[in-house]
């Protein structure tokens, strides 16, 4: 009988976290919620809580702590707050898998605690390779942790690589929908709302998310985390849109062969391959049906009106602490888009402009991607006002 997994999840009220916990439901003699970490969404953390009984829960806002404890204090469940709590709870003896599903940069810290602690990460948080990849690369070498993907894009490509050898790969093709303006132009995109553009043709994700992907930010995000997961150089990594969403990302080979891995468009599906790794649990859902695709199509990407994924490869090239600073500016420019204080187009203007404001670092320390991240997020809020 296979041991039951205990399993940390960072980011258990988000859309990844969530479906990480149907699982769990679903295969309770394979998973256990040890741990639910959350940011702010308490009344989701408290009913997630007295549901799945884990041993401890987090609240990253230390402000909603007594809120949180109130709620829980007749539960057997052990309460705790703040960023060097998640940092603690990652590297304790009863975590096997850390689910890093936190959004953007917070997750950085907890991810290289977990690979000290020799765990198993299932990495959602694709912002903590892209701001140090370098750093959480260097933790692996002195670790027996390991890191299985769980973004889908990253998901195909490790399954694809299983039992190659990796100098037999010639290019790494990502593939992505192109959100809800595939297709559209710089004169449209300069009148879209927020509300449109977190409209998502075939995947139901977080408002962030989803505004980096009609934005092509998350293909770049994705294309820098490819570099550091897979060790091939920016110029063996390729983007191509895929508007159905199956295809999830293909291997070519020096022998000219492909491999591809196809799914129907949901997270399920990666969440637990990387729980249950290398085994693969049976499913009766998510079936995929060719006759309900009769089509599969493929195209080129526009870098010139989605900018931002032309800034991600360059910011890739340039290496150091470009990702960072491209990272930090574009959480900001998503969170003001959101609150309408710029417009889409204005977004990687502002990114651009940071980039250029910042100072560069080539080889950034953990102080330094900490500093860099802090200081750009502060000039890049300076920057917007003069930014439509």
């Amino acid at each position: 009988m296979k041991k039951k997994k205990n399993i940390a999840i960072l980011g258990s009220t988000g859309s990844i976290g969530t479906q990480a916990l149907k699982i769990i439901e679903d295969y309770p003699e394979l998973f256990q919620a040890e741990i639910l970490v959350a940011n702010q969404n308490v009344d989701l953390l408290v009913q997630q809580a007295i549901k799945f009984e884990p041993n401890i829960v987090v609240i990253g806002d230390e402000t909603k702590y007594n809120q949180l404890a109130d709620a829980l204090k007749t539960y057997p469940v052990k309460v705790f707050a703040g960023a060097s709590s998640i940092e603690q709870v990652v590297q304790m003896d009863c975590v096997d898998i850390v689910l890093t599903a936190m959004v953007g940069f917070a997750g950085l810290l907890p991810t290289i605690r977990a690979v000290e602690a020799h765990k198993r990460i299932a990495l959602a948080n694709k912002e903590t390779l892209v701001v140090g990849g370098h750093l959480i690369i260097e933790a692996l070498k002195k670790s027996r942790a390991e890191i299985v993907p769980v973004d889908s894009e990253h998901s195909a490509i490790f399954q694809c690589l299983t039992g190659e050898n990796p100098y037999h790969i010639e290019k790494l093709i990502l593939t992505a929908s192109g959100g809800p303006f595939r297709g559209k132009t710089y004169d449209f995109l300069k009148n879209v709302t927020p509300e449109l553009a977190l409209q998502h043709p075939n995947w139901t994700m977080g408002n962030k998310v989803t505004i980096d992907s009609a934005s092509l930010m998350n293909k770049g995000l994705e294309v820098i985390e490819a570099r550091w997961l897979f060790g091939v150089p920016v110029d063996k990594i390729e983007v191509l849109v895929h508007p159905q969403s199956v295809v999830h990302s293909m291997v070519q080979f020096v022998d000219g062969s492909i491999k591809a891995q196809l799914g129907v468009p949901n997270m399920r599906i990666p969440i637990q391959y990387a729980f249950d790794y290398p085994n693969r649990s049976f499913s009766s859902k998510n079936k995929f049906s060719f006759a309900e695709y009769p089509q599969l199509s493929f195209e080129k990407p526009d870098m010139d009106t989605f900018r931002n994924l032309k800034i991600a490869y360059e910011c890739l090239k340039t290496g150091g602490n470009a990702p960072c600073i491209m990272n930090a500016a574009n959480e900001i420019a998503v969170e003001l888009f959101l609150n309408k204080k710029i417009s889409f187009i204005g977004m990687p203007e502002l990114i651009e402009k940071s980039l250029q404001k910042i100072d560069y670092i080539k080889n950034p320390n953990l102080k330094d991607c900490l500093d860099t991240d802090n200081i750009t997020r502060i000039k890049t809020f300076e920057i917007s006002k003069n930014i439509k």
